[in-house]
């Protein structure tokens, strides 16, 4: 099975960590978020493609062409926005159905597994602070019904993570061109889930992304007391 990583932005909200380091090589505990991530997949996963933009020679040198045992491709992200940087990995995807996460992700093994246990899956958990998150609204049978970015009313406190369990279906969307003038891969993934069932697993572990370095600080508490 492979692995889309998502790993091109300039994470500008870590700022200054990320002035001369890519996001995704910061580390936590003494580990880089990327070790962290493969550390975290099952042995299902053998292939990774990584996508890459700022700072990208520096995660290709540290990962190479094998990375925790694991064959490597690299696809050149965009600045265009994370659809477009999420499409460059296409030509690299050889199989109807991969794991996908987020490059700045600190997932958990067994939430992977339960991602993994449907055809196709979202990661989600619920959230003190919906509104400044991608909130999912969900259909009785547990599918997603729509997902929309940081709401200014919340429809519920159900917010969607970066692991999610996809088929190239997904490269079929077209992603709309916002305000700002990004393609946001949301966009791809609201017109996906609007045709394809995808279920909602609730993690169970509730660590979310890595934004911010108070979110290093608040993570590495989080791991002492494990």
């Amino acid at each position: 099975m492979q692995v889309v990583i998502l790993a091109a932005g300039e994470g500008k909200r870590m700022r200054p960590l990320t002035a001369t380091t890519p996001k995704p090589l910061l580390t936590i505990a003494g580990r880089t978020l990327l070790d962290h991530i493969f550390e975290a997949l099952p042995q299902e996963v053998t292939e990774a493609v990584i996508v890459v933009k700022y700072l990208g020679d520096q995660i290709k040198a540290y990962c190479g062409e094998s990375f925790h045992g694991r064959a490597i491709h690299y696809a050149d992200g965009s600045d265009l926005g994370t659809a477009y940087s999420f499409l460059a990995a296409q030509p690299y995807v050889t199989e109807d159905r991969f794991l996908f996460l987020y490059g700045d992700e600190f997932p958990d093994l067994e939430d992977i597994k339960a991602c993994l246990r449907h055809p196709v899956s979202i990661l989600c958990w619920e959230a003190d602070d919906p509104w400044n998150h991608g909130v999912a609204t969900v259909r009785p049978d547990g599918t997603i019904q729509k997902i929309i970015e940081k709401p200014k009313v919340p429809a519920s406190s159900l917010i969607v993570g970066g692991v999610m369990v996809l088929n190239k279906k997904i490269f079929t969307y077209k992603p709309e061109k916002k305000l700002n003038g990004e393609f946001f891969f949301t966009n791809m993934l609201n017109q996906f889930v609007h045709e394809t069932p995808v279920v909602a697993i609730t993690s169970k572990q509730k660590i979310g992304g890595i934004s911010t370095p108070a979110d290093i600080e608040r993570v590495e508490e989080l791991l002492t007391h494990r």
